[in-house]
């Protein structure tokens, strides 16, 4: 999971990004306000604020150099740009890894000592 965390005024920001099952979401303050699954290159994300002003969050994947950007506008305007890069993917992908194998291994226990 990558997240990308804005702060703005008095509101936290975040955008949560699954590499795995495609899923994203938007949290406002803690409270997700927008989520859907996507497997492209590029992915928005329209929500309020609180005092009503609306954002954009655009989520872009480079395929070459696996830089995955988040792009934050308040009407039309650009407010920021955060990034992560491959590293942090892979360490997203090792941890989950490793979780699937004490699964298995796990599994596999139960299964020859019954």
């Amino acid at each position: 999971m990558i997240k990308f965390n804005y702060r703005f005024d008095q509101d936290q920001l975040e955008l949560q990004a699954s590499s795995w099952c495609g899923l994203e979401k938007v949290l406002l303050n803690g409270k997700v306000v927008s989520k859907k699954f996507n497997f492209g290159m590029l992915s928005n994300h329209y929500i309020s604020l609180n005092n009503g002003n609306k954002y954009q969050f655009k989520l872009l994947l480079d395929p070459q150099t696996n830089l995955l950007t988040c792009r934050i506008y308040n009407q039309q305007n650009l407010i920021t740009i955060l990034k992560q890069g491959k590293n942090q993917l892979q360490k997203s992908q090792r941890l989950i890894e490793a979780g699937l194998v004490c699964m298995l291994f796990s599994v596999l226990t139960v299964y020859v000592i019954a």
